[in-house]
C-alpha cells in the first residue's frame, strides 16, 4: 500500500482512539512527567478557548517572552511583572508549574543593557535582577532556565554584554540558588539534542560548572526541529543519557516540528506525529527525563505559525501530534 494510505489510516486509528482517552496532563502525571506549553498571557484574558485548552491538557507553563530581560526591565530598576504575574496566577489557580524562562540570555535586552559597563558594575547589574526576579517568584517557580543559549551554532560561547564580567555563567546560577534556594535551576539552548560539535561543547561547559560545585540542577533540549528529524539518526538518547550521568534532570524545553517539505498534507501531518511521538518516546525512555515541553500549543499563536509546527490547529483542534503524544503516554 502506498504511504499516504498508511498516513491516513494511522490518523483515523489515532483519533478514533483518542476520543474517550484523558487529556495529556493526566497522562503525563501517570507517567511523573511534566508537560508543559510557552504561554502569552494576555491570550488568557483575550481568548476563552485559549486559557481553557491549556488548563485541560498541560502541567507546566512558561512565559514565552515576559520573563525575558527586555519584558521586564526596560529601565535599570524598573519592571513591569504584570503579564508574569498573570501567568503564575493562572498556574496555581490550575495547578501548573512554572519555568522562568531566561535569566541570562543575548537576545531581547534592553538599550541600556549595551551600555560601557565594567566588571564589578556587570556583576552590580546582574545580582539586582535576579534577586528582584526570581525572588519576586520564589516558592512559586519550579524551574529556571537560568542561562539560555550560551553556545552558538559555532560551539564556541557567544559575545554578550554579560562577558564583561569573565565567570557571569557560575555566577547567575549561583545568584539564582540564593534567590531561590528550592527552585531546579537549568542551562537551556537548541541544537544540542543529539550528537554532535554543538552538543559536545554544552557538555563541556555543563560538566565544568558541575565541577566546579556551581549549583546546576538540569540541561534542557529545545529540539526546534522539522519533518526530517529523527531521533536515532542523531543518537539523541545516547546524548541524553551522557548528561544524565552528569547527576542532570533532563527536559525537552521548547518542541515543535515545521510542517514544511513535500508531499500531501496528509502525509506531512503523519510524519509531524511521527516527530513528535519519537521524541516523547526518548523522554520517557530516559529516567531522568522529567517534562516535556511545547513552545506553544497552538498553531494560530506559535512564532512560527506559517509553517503549522504544533499540536492543535488555528481551531484549536488536535492534530494527528496530539494524538501521537497521547500514545506514546499510553504505551508502557
Amino acid at each position: 500500500m502506498p504511504f499516504r494510505f498508511w498516513s491516513l489510516m494511522l490518523i483515523c486509528l489515532l483519533a478514533a482512539s483518542a476520543q474517550s482517552s484523558p487529556p495529556l496532563r493526566a497522562l503525563a502525571e501517570k507517567r511523573n512527567l511534566r508537560i508543559g506549553a510557552a504561554v502569552e498571557p494576555s491570550l488568557l484574558l483575550q481568548e476563552p478557548k485559549y486559557a481553557q485548552v491549556l488548563a485541560r491538557e498541560f502541567n507546566l507553563v512558561v512565559a514565552e517572552n515576559v520573563m525575558k530581560w527586555g519584558a521586564l526591565q526596560t529601565s535599570r530598576g524598573q519592571y513591569n511583572f504584570a503579564p508574569a504575574d498573570l501567568l503564575v496566577e493562572f498556574a496555581q489557580k490550575n495547578r501548573m508549574a512554572v519555568r522562568g524562562h531566561t535569566l541570562v540570555w543575548h537576545q531581547q535586552l534592553p538599550r541600556w543593557m549595551y551600555g560601557s559597563f565594567g566588571a564589578s558594575e556587570m556583576e552590580a547589574i546582574l545580582r539586582e535582577h535576579i534577586q528582584a526576579v526570581v525572588g519576586r517568584y520564589r516558592g512559586r517557580v519550579a524551574y529556571w532556565d537560568v542561562v539560555n543559549e550560551a553556545v552558538g551554532d559555532d560551539a564556541r560561547l557567544r559575545s554578550t554584554p554579560f562577558e564583561v564580567l569573565p565567570d557571569y555563567l557560575e555566577k547567575a546560577f549561583r545568584l539564582a540558588r540564593e534567590a531561590d534556594p528550592q527552585a531546579k535551576l537549568f542551562y537551556n539552548d537548541y541544537g544540542a539534542e543529539g550528537l554532535g560539535p554543538k552538543s559536545d561543547a554544552v557538555y563541556a561547559l555543563l560538566k565544568g560548572l558541575k565541577e566546579k560545585g556551581v549549583p546546576l540542577d538540569g540541561v534542557g533540549f529545545q529540539v526546534h526541529v522539522d519533518l526530517g528529524f529523527s531521533p536515532r539518526a542523531v543518537r539523541m538518547a545516547e546524548n541524553l543519557e551522557r548528561f544524565a550521568r552528569l547527576g542532570l534532570e533532563i527536559h525537552i524545553t521548547e518542541m515543535d516540528v515545521r510542517l514544511g517539505g513535500s508531499g500531501s498534507r496528509t502525509e506531512r501531518l503523519a510524519k509531524q506525529a511521527q516527530v513528535y511521538r519519537e521524541v516523547m518516546r526518548v523522554c520517557l525512555g530516559q529516567p531522568r527525563c522529567k517534562a516535556f515541553t511545547l513552545w506553544g500549543f497552538t498553531d494560530a499563536h506559535s512564532w512560527r505559525a506559517a509553517s503549522e509546527p504544533l499540536i492543535f490547529d488555528v481551531d484549536y483542534k488536535p492534530k494527528p501530534a496530539y494524538f501521537a503524544l497521547q500514545q506514546a503516554l499510553q504505551q508502557p
